[in-house]
């Protein structure tokens, strides 16, 4: 068995989980996801199994030396975290401690005695733990050690650990108020951490929250029954839940010049939506071919192409009418739909790309690390690229616009546009952004004059007998 499924705290970071990834692959295991523990425990208790499911939960996860609280919310099967509070300094650990400075006064054991024997300290830290658990099912407890008889009773045990309960109180405060929520806005609460079998902590938890806490599972098992969950429905035999993962590489389509128009940028989580409008190149047309790409470099012809297909059946409008309506969708098998739809006619189509887009982790990691070594001549590439097409669309509009109001330019303005057309076009020809802005600045300038007053005289002549009246 080499796939594994690994859970981490849910305040990980992104560099933290690539850590924990990348030491699983160290230990020969292929890591098929990395799952927040808070999220693992609420499915062991199947909290989040219904799709129709709505509710904010809190998950208490009180360790040996470890605590934390976090909120979740779980809608339409997504788990999102909303806030994580906790103390990496405070656990059971604290509570043994407790008992043991509690026998050091009762009974007179100096530190000097301690220190001078190791053993004793090991065997009255052993003697904590065991009055610990045996004081969260019993009140009282008793044994012989070194000739005295080591006891304590409940009442006392609580008063030893309730500041530390306390400060998980204080803790859960503070998540609630990261989150913007009160206790009485938290549906379901999730014991986790062996701890928590401390009968003090389930009451004081009780109390906050206003509601009983779910401790039927072994809370030293319930992350990993969590897990083992997630791994059953990625063996495939649970395809009834949804599952939160990230987007390894970027994914857009193709634009005018070969660019990549990023919708979704990698690391989104998924399922995860997006949409974006186009419009038409040129006048009348009827088409549009929409090719999806996954990559993180400018130019679609350095990613990855996953599929294309063509949008048809556009009414006939002038370029820039038509809306063009492309979104992407990942659903929560990581298979990813691209619908397009023109807005004003209703013409649709759309596509359906599998799960994983058949990249392996190498692949990802080549493509992630080409797109940082080429960054700098990617942005160039770019630059040049919107300049030229930017360029081409301003001769193409000027020439439809010569052609259909050529009786109201003069002949020098006529001819200052040729030129000015002219140099554009040769400038396209060359590699230097900063000469075709240059060109595309000096034909603007030498048409916009006569272009607004062709505008204005269009517009006096479509008012005139028109009588405009005051409003009252």
């Amino acid at each position: 068995m080499t796939k594994a499924v690994i859970t981490v705290p849910a305040y990980f970071n992104d560099a933290q989980r690539q850590a924990t990834r990348d030491a699983g692959k160290l230990a020969g295991l292929d890591v098929l996801r990395i799952v927040n523990e808070p999220t693992a425990a609420s499915l062991a208790y199947g909290i989040g199994l219904e799709s129709h499911e709505e509710k904010t939960i809190a998950v208490y996860d009180l360790g040996g030396g470890t605590f934390d609280v976090s909120v979740l919310r779980i809608a339409g099967g997504v788990f999102d975290v909303l806030s994580t509070h906790g103390d990496t300094y405070l656990g059971g650990d604290d509570f043994d401690r407790a008992i043991l400075d509690y026998w050091l006064g009762e009974y007179g054991i100096t530190k000097a005695e301690l220190s001078a024997s190791k053993e004793l300290l090991q065997t009255l830290r052993l003697h904590a733990e065991s009055a610990k658990k045996v004081l969260s099912s019993e009140n009282e407890f008793a044994i012989e050690s070194n000739g005295e008889t080591l006891s304590i009773n409940k009442e006392v045990f609580n008063k030893l650990i309730n500041p530390f309960v306390e400060r998980t109180i204080e803790s859960c405060k503070q998540a609630l108020s990261d989150a913007g929520l009160k206790p009485e806005d938290i549906d379901e609460v999730v014991m986790v951490g062996g701890s928590t079998r401390v009968p003090l902590v389930k009451q004081r938890v009780t109390e906050f929250f206003g509601k009983a806490v779910h401790d039927e599972l072994n809370p030293d098992e319930v992350v990993a029954l969590g897990a083992a969950i997630q791994a059953d429905i990625l063996a495939g035999n649970n395809k009834d839940m949804l599952l939160l993962d990230i987007t390894p590489l970027s994914l857009g389509i193709e634009t005018m010049g070969g660019l990549m128009d990023v919708l979704i940028p990698r690391n989104s989580k998924i399922p995860t939506k997006a949409g974006r409008q186009y419009t038409t190149q040129k006048d009348g047309q009827s088409g549009m071919r929409i090719s999806v790409y996954q990559g993180e470099r400018d130019l679609v012809k350095d990613n990855r192409k996953l599929g294309e297909f063509n949008l048809t059946g556009i009414p006939a409008m002038p370029a820039g009418l038509p809306k063009v309506e492309v979104s992407f969708l990942i659903n929560a098998d990581g298979i990813l739909q691209v619908n397009a739809k023109e807005l004003r006619s209703g013409v649709e189509q759309s596509i359906e790309i599998q799960p994983q887009y058949g990249l392996t982790d190498s692949e990802v990691e080549r493509m992630l690390l080409e797109s940082i070594t080429h960054a700098k001549d990617d942005i160039a590439i770019r630059a040049l690229v919107e300049a030229k097409t930017e360029g081409q669309q301003l001769l193409e509009t000027t020439e439809r616009f010569i052609s259909k109001n050529a009786t109201f330019l003069t002949g020098n303005e006529l001819t200052e546009t040729a030129h000015a057309m002219q140099s554009l076009q040769l400038a396209l020809t060359m590699e230097d952004k900063n000469l075709i802005q240059q060109k595309i600045e000096e034909l603007n300038e030498i048409s916009r004059p006569y272009a607004e007053r062709v505008m204005d005289e269009a517009i006096s002549e479509k008012m005139k007998g028109t009588t405009i009246l005051d409003t009252p």
